[in-house]
């Protein structure tokens, strides 16, 4: 599984990554789980249908680590 965290200042930036989050994940056709609070949120992917973590893991969290916070 890959995981991170991600922290922020309040509440409607950690909102609006969770959006940019979700928008990559449509366009990849590959979502990760979140685990949303006020001021972080935490992405966990993995390919549940492969049992472990496969290139579009490793795609998606790049594209999502080059949003940053």
């Amino acid at each position: 599984m890959l995981e991170r965290r991600f922290e922020f200042a309040d509440f409607h930036r950690t909102m609006a990554f969770v959006n940019a989050v979700a928008w990559i994940a449509h366009r990849e056709d590959h979502h990760p789980d979140l685990i949303v609070g006020y001021d972080r949120c935490t992405l966990r992917y993995r390919t549940h249908s492969a049992g472990g973590i496969t290139i579009n893991d490793f795609i998606c969290a790049a594209k999502v680590d080059a949003l940053g916070p």
